[in-house]
């Protein structure tokens, strides 16, 4: 009797709870957090498998996602009950997702018409060249103005096009207005919330305003963008704001529960870190990396190759808030490819380990442009590049070089971010997995040569979801105004070493990525200039005239000697 009473009284103790789906390039958890706290009480993670049907190719299966939230949920349902947890305590439901990988499903059937081509998919470089070369002086920024983004493989409007130019039943269901296009929330919402049988379909204005096909200053769908990419507007979502209830869980445990959040990833991480004053950044580490940095309610466009992008709009009749985006396409995934494909380490920890014992590169720099460059060179034929190795270059030193290679990435996107906003950054907040490895952290703090602040929770982005989702109007358990969210604890690393020698190591990688650039093109070797005459060089051009010249002097000699 006393420990069900026991039972009963933890349980009102907790108040309300809000939970969070997850859902990432890599793995879908579903987490639920304290609404007065912001403690994780209880979560679940599932990995999700990645198809590559073609270099280049990323795909993932719509129907695999959708099975690893139910089982997500279902778990993290049974761990609470097992704490003596009512899972009735939880009021919201928020959802964060993998941003730009594109869905497109059958409202009739439900099913999905294809495979979901993954954000880092690089089918669509031909449908990029085939656009840009439309549009007036082959302007890869021709929809910047509108979109806040350059036309590029990244975005979903590429990728629908591919879809709907390639894919038979995409074509076919588009003609007989069956087909819903979304990224990965409006497909998990519109399951959720009963799927053919009265699923609500709709998307956020952050995912939203990653698609290419959304005005970032109406905050709606643009006829001029649609036009432009020839889709059709009735397949696309209706666009709320990221703080609203949406509709109700249809079933499993939480049948009846809300869902009343929703951000792309990296907002999500935003909100999260509490980024809610102007010039505030978050750095996200994962498989790529993610630098954003709120810039307030009048959006700043980048003359230095940073996205302009929606940051949140958390309420209906809330401003919507914008943040400059600088993405690397490739952080965690340098790990993966050093013991996957180098077979070098056999965990990441040993990486942090292998780094940590020689604490240099010895001069050796890594840039891992695996599927090119992104911000802030926006360069498709860049491919990677290991230089300025000797004879003593060892396992140790490629291992730090990676670890550096992270940071110079982040100090190249931060310089482009203090450029275009004109307010320098005094710290950076930084989470994601790769957090964990503290040698990582201390470089990043040298390179930058400013703090870098790590918080003692690290599920920053689902926390932004559940923030997101408890404060909406109709839920209200969980309050964002900056004096009542608890201080959350805390790392701090400063700085270890002299700015000058930052410098230097920081000027010898921007030489390197230069070596990078431009290799996977058709064109003639011009060392760099723009004509590719032999005389271009000028001591091989003196050479080659010497050369001439002494030919036909020793032609005239042997005429007069005959």
């Amino acid at each position: 009797m006393n420990g069900t009473m026991a039972a009963s009284s933890n349980r009102i103790m907790l108040g309300p709870l809000v939970a969070a789906i997850d859902q990432g390039t890599s793995s879908t958890r579903f987490l639920v957090f304290n609404a007065k706290t912001a403690e994780l009480l209880s979560h679940h993670q599932v990995e999700i498998k990645q198809s590559f049907p073609k270099e280049g190719w990323v795909e993932e299966d719509p129907k695999e996602i959708l099975q690893s939230v139910y089982e997500c949920m279902d778990r993290t349902c049974e761990k609470l009950t097992q704490l003596n947890i009512d899972i009735s305590n939880i009021k919201a439901i928020g959802v964060t997702n993998q941003r730009e990988t594109t869905l497109v499903w059958d409202k009739e059937t439900g099913e999905p018409l294809y495979n979901a081509i993954v954000w880092l998919d690089l089918r669509t470089q031909s449908t990029v060249e085939r656009l840009i070369n439309k549009t007036p002086g082959r302007n890869k920024n021709h929809l910047k103005h509108k979109t806040g983004l350059p036309i590029s493989t990244y975005f979903s409007a590429v990728k629908l096009r591919w879809l709907m130019d390639n894919v038979e039943k995409v074509h076919e269901a588009v003609l007989s207005h069956r087909a819903m296009f979304g990224t990965v929330d409006s497909w998990l919402i519109w399951c959720l919330t009963g799927g053919k049988k009265g699923g609500v379909h709709c998307t956020d204005v952050t995912n939203a305003s990653r698609t290419m096909l959304f005005n970032i200053h109406t905050m709606d769908w643009d006829p001029e963008l649609c036009k432009y990419f020839d889709i059709p507007m009735e397949i696309l979502p209706k666009v709320r704001s990221s703080s609203e209830i949406y509709g109700l869980m249809k079933s499993g445990p939480l049948t009846g529960v809300p869902i009343s959040g929703c951000l792309g990833d990296q907002s999500a991480a935003l909100v999260g870190q509490m980024c809610f004053k102007d010039g505030q950044a978050k750095n996200t580490y994962g498989t790529g990396c993610f630098l954003l940095k709120n810039v307030g309610t009048k959006p700043v466009m980048s003359d230095h190759g940073l996205l302009t992008t929606v940051a949140y709009k958390l309420g209906r009749d809330k401003p919507a808030c914008y943040a400059l985006e600088g993405s690397v396409a490739i952080a965690g995934a340098v790990v993966r490819w050093l013991k996957d494909n180098l077979g070098i380490i056999q965990t990441s920890t040993e990486l942090e380990e292998l780094a940590a014992d020689v604490g240099t590169s010895y001069g050796c720099y890594f840039v891992p442009a695996f599927s090119g460059l992104y911000a802030p060179y926006w360069e498709p034929s860049a491919r990677g590049i290991i230089c300025g190795l000797t004879q003593f270059t060892n396992r140790s030193h490629l291992a730090f070089a990676a670890l550096e290679a992270v940071c110079f990435q982040t100090r190249e996107i931060l310089d482009a971010m203090n450029q275009d906003s004109g307010i320098h950054l005094s710290q950076l907040q930084v989470d994601g997995g790769m957090t964990s490895n503290r040698l990582l952290m201390q470089l990043q703090a040298d390179i930058l040569c400013i703090p870098v602040v790590k918080p003692s929770m690290p599920e920053t982005t689902a926390l932004g979801a559940a923030m997101a989702a408890g404060a909406a109007e109709g839920v209200s358990v969980w309050s964002l105004t900056p004096e009542d969210l608890t201080e959350v604890t805390s790392e701090k690393f400063e700085p270890q070493i002299n700015p000058e020698e930052s410098e230097l190591r920081y000027a010898r990688w921007k030489k390197a990525v230069q070596r990078a650039m431009n290799w996977e093109t058709t064109e003639p070797v011009n060392n760099g200039n723009e004509e590719t005459s032999i005389f271009s060089s000028v001591p091989l051009g003196f050479y080659i005239l010497g050369s001439m010249f002494m030919l036909i002097g020793a032609k005239y000699i042997a005429a007069g000697q005959k």
